[in-house]
């Protein structure tokens, strides 16, 4: 027998372990501080919940980029193919939209919840779990607000730090330092960047689609992300799909160190582009430079476009010359921001950093140090861009630890 289970955590990874553990048969108690388990999973892909990516493992671990090995083991244990079978199964049925996201039919996060915490055979204690204590080298329970509980076996997945009003609020890394593991710095990940370009203000809630992104470290003069796709500006800056990707890339403790730069035409190269603004122009004439560009750009981006190319921007069209003509090329083809930080961890959503690798077992997700003591998801120094691959994470590594509790 497996023994007594104790798991730390309602999320994602926790519900997905107490599940897989006692549709198994195991004995199994969820410890949930909040009212409710689920909180952050139900607010997930803006209410939709994208649980996760059908995808190959090489397009899973290319989008993964902390520490993208050792997921190897944990993807093959849990596939995508096998998540979705599961929540299938439980009468959820799901949709694959654009970039094989996978949601619920219903776009409702709630059916992913429900799917998950109704567990027969699974006791729920709503609870703040203190702390984690072992004996010899073997976890033996796990301290409460009521005391010491004992336990054979304790699944960690209390998250990161993103998100607190959800209950993540770093509470498994005390518990993982408490014991003397290797804990690496929590940051934020996947977050909205603020930026020097005040213009940004100027555009604040104007979304852009079908752009690419290249974001350079100005220190090594290297690229470090590149990316197509959606973003919008904001009251600070930028955020979004992309931004949001791109921001895993960025040193907090050096933030001024990237650039960004946004092509708004991608599938035109300059000359294409200039041959465009010709045929565009050719309709209007006489008129002012800041009234022709509506064919080709946003109303709400015209203007900053046009000061960007340091154009007049009353300039008649048909007084415009070639090389007013390629500085406003070069600005649709190079539009450039400079990174300011990333905004506060609540505004994340997924934390980079946590309880290291190097600590656990890839296969089981196991405490090298310490027999029967796991960690899942989000807790770990592991996480992912946008497109379901966090949520793949955390139920994949939480299967992990359920079948490797279920082996003993």
């Amino acid at each position: 027998m497996s023994g007594k289970t104790a798991v730390i955590g309602g999320g994602a990874a926790g519900l997905m372990a107490a599940s897989l553990l006692a549709q198994n048969g195991a004995c199994v108690t969820v410890y949930e501080k909040n009212e409710y388990v689920g909180r952050k999973l139900g607010i997930t892909g803006k209410g939709r919940c994208n649980l996760t990516n059908d995808c190959t493992l090489d397009e899973f671990l290319k989008n993964i980029p902390t520490n993208p090995r050792f997921l190897y083991s944990a993807f093959n244990a849990f596939p995508p193919s096998e998540v979705m079978n599961f929540f299938e199964s439980r009468g959820v049925r799901l949709k694959v939209e654009r970039g094989n996201r996978v949601f619920p039919e219903s776009d409702r996060a709630a059916d992913i919840v429900n799917a998950l915490r109704h567990i027969p055979g699974c006791n729920f204690i709503h609870e703040k779990v203190r702390g984690i204590s072992e004996k010899d080298g073997v976890v033996s329970g796990i301290m409460t607000e009521s005391g010491f509980h004992e336990y054979d076996n304790v699944v960690v997945c209390t998250g990161g730090k993103s998100y607190p009003r959800t209950g993540s609020d770093g509470d498994g890394y005390a518990f993982a330092s408490r014991l003397g593991l290797e804990v690496v710095m929590p940051e934020p990940s996947l977050v909205p960047l603020e930026t020097k370009e005040k213009w940004c203000a100027e555009l604040q809630g104007l979304s852009l689609k079908n752009v690419s992104l290249r974001m350079t470290d100005t220190l090594t003069q290297k690229t470090v992300y590149e990316d197509f796709g959606e973003m919008m500006f904001t009251h600070f800056g930028v955020t979004g799909p992309m931004i949001l990707s791109a921001s895993a890339h960025i040193k907090t403790k050096e933030p001024e160190r990237y650039r960004i730069k946004l092509d708004l035409k991608p599938a035109l190269d300059e000359k294409t582009l200039d041959r465009r603004l010709l045929a565009d122009f050719a309709q209007f004439c006489n008129r002012d430079l800041i009234n022709s560009l509506s064919m080709l750009l946003p109303q709400k981006l015209i203007p900053v476009a046009v000061r960007l190319s340091n154009i007049p921007p009353h300039k008649k069209i048909n007084s415009l010359t070639k090389e007013e003509r390629a500085a406003l090329v070069y600005v649709i083809k190079n539009l450039e921001l400079t990174v300011l930080r990333t905004r506060p961890v609540d505004e994340a959503i997924v934390t980079r950093g946590g309880v290291s690798v190097k600590e656990l077992d890839p296969k089981t997700m196991e405490c090298k140090r310490i027999q029967g003591l796991y960690f899942c998801g989000e807790v770990i120094d592991v996480d992912a861009y946008t497109g379901g691959f966090n949520l793949q994470i955390a139920f994949c590594t939480a299967a992990c630890a359920a079948n490797a509790i279920l082996r003993k």
